[in-house]
């Protein structure tokens, strides 16, 4: 190279520091706004996906698939069986006997909690003193759980050293078997009854966010409380009386309270329970530990599963248009 050459390279405007990073910085595939955000959003749920696909799906399928087996949870000796569990399951007096009083049971539990709960929300709503402590006290059985809960009512209405039959003693009534036919299913209503404080705080909530300007015009009007309540607050609670009822419906049908209540108390009694207390999750539980049938058992837990999503989608249609909402929940953003 000569030095007229050498002269010229060294001549040439230098890039500066700046200018070489911002041509690197052109050269990478830049990240958009909206791709960022759907990152950070599959970060965040990351857990419950994971938790969501283990301890839901996984465990969902592998049920399906024990469904259509002879599978005992021990022996390895098992065959498919294809749908032979599920055409034992529809020809099983049992299972649809279970299936009765499990309806049953929803249909008297879950309008009498929703009543007790709204009862008990309306009464600390109103302006009296020390209504927090009668709102903590009224939920605070709510958060007990529900092996507490049994082991308290099973030690109450005991035949020989239960608290009820104590006080029946006192008024010369003779002690009642609470825990055997016919008394036990009014023993699991009061189990229901006595966890109303879940529903009353939700009750509350929706009490607080009815509008008073409506309350006032409806009094200037002449309005009666019980008209005012009926009304008005009652269709505007109305989305969420339809929660309860689909929670309260979804959590009757799969209560494990029966077994709780048992005079064994262990998953090998289930089949000496009351005959009124044997609903359909006692069969399934009967099914899986007491017998063994892990694959009749599965085939149970997916027609419930089935009933569930049925029951649920015509309690959405039939009350569609029952339901007010502040605003419409179809309204597209």
């Amino acid at each position: 190279m000569t030095v007229d050459q050498i002269s010229s390279v060294a001549d040439r405007p230098r890039p500066t520091a700046s200018g070489a990073h911002r041509e690197r910085d052109a050269e990478r595939p830049r990240t958009s706004v909206t791709t960022r955000r759907h990152r950070a959003f599959y970060l965040f749920t990351s857990p419950w996906i994971i938790g969501f696909l283990l301890l839901t799906v996984i465990p969902m399928a592998y049920a399906l698939w024990l469904s259509f087996t002879t599978f005992d949870g021990i022996s390895p000796h098992w065959k498919y069986v294809g749908l032979g569990n599920y055409r034992e399951l529809f020809t099983d007096s049992q299972t649809w006997n279970a299936l009765g009083r499990t309806g049953l049971f929803a249909v008297t539990s879950v309008p009498l909690s929703i009543i007790a709960g709204l009862g008990l929300a309306v009464l600390v709503n109103r302006p009296i003193r020390a209504r927090g402590l009668f709102r903590t006290l009224l939920y605070l059985p709510a958060v007990v759980p529900p092996v507490g809960v049994g082991l308290v009512f099973k030690s109450l209405f005991d035949q020989n050293s239960g608290a009820a039959n104590g006080v029946l003693n006192l008024f010369g009534i003779d002690a009642l078997g609470w825990l055997a036919d016919p008394y036990a299913r009014y023993v699991l209503l009061m189990t229901v009854l006595w966890a109303a404080g879940n529903i009353m705080i939700i009750s509350l909530a929706g009490l607080q966010d009815v509008p008073r300007e409506l309350h006032e015009a409806a009094r200037i009007d002449g309005a009666s409380a019980w008209r005012t309540f009926r009304s008005i607050t009652v269709p505007l609670l109305s989305p969420v009386l339809l929660f309860q009822t689909v929670t309260g419906v979804i959590a009757s049908v799969q209560t494990i309270m029966p077994l709780l209540l048992s005079p064994d108390g262990t998953t090998a009694g289930v089949t000496a329970l009351p005959q009124s207390n044997y609903l359909y999750m006692m069969h399934v539980f009967g099914q899986y530990f007491a017998l063994g049938r892990y694959g009749y058992a599965s085939a149970l837990l997916w027609v419930l599963f089935v009933l569930i999503l049925v029951v649920t989608g015509l309690i959405f249609r039939f009350t569609s248009g029952v339901v007010f909402y502040n605003v419409d929940p179809e309204a597209k953003k």
